[in-house]
């Protein structure tokens, strides 16, 4: 009887630890990064779930619209095309194909 409420509560706190979210934010943010979050949260009146890519001078940002592809122009990322619908994996799909006949 011991050893089960021993194994009970080992469990218990090793299904508490790995369900434990972790931290992703970063230590510092550029100021305009953190303005870029605040107003695409709408000053967090709104959540937001994204997930992001980079291939070669392409960014990627999906979110529940469809997926913004931004090319790299030197001195920064520039809008280049809004896919409506698109997942990320099917926009980098699609550009891998695109750059792979430009070599």
């Amino acid at each position: 009887m011991k050893y089960r409420v021993i194994a009970a509560a080992v469990f218990t706190a090793a299904s508490l630890l790995a369900a434990a979210p972790k931290p992703v934010a970063p230590e510092s943010i550029p100021h305009s990064d953190a303005m870029f979050l605040s107003s695409l949260s709408n000053s967090g009146a709104r959540r937001v779930t994204f997930k992001a890519t980079a291939l070669g001078t392409y960014f990627f940002l999906e979110e529940s619209a469809g997926v913004t592809v931004y090319v790299y122009d030197g001195v920064g990322y520039r809008r280049e095309k809004f896919l409506k619908g698109a997942t990320l994996e099917k926009a980098v799909r699609a550009y891998t194909k695109k750059t792979a006949g430009k070599r």
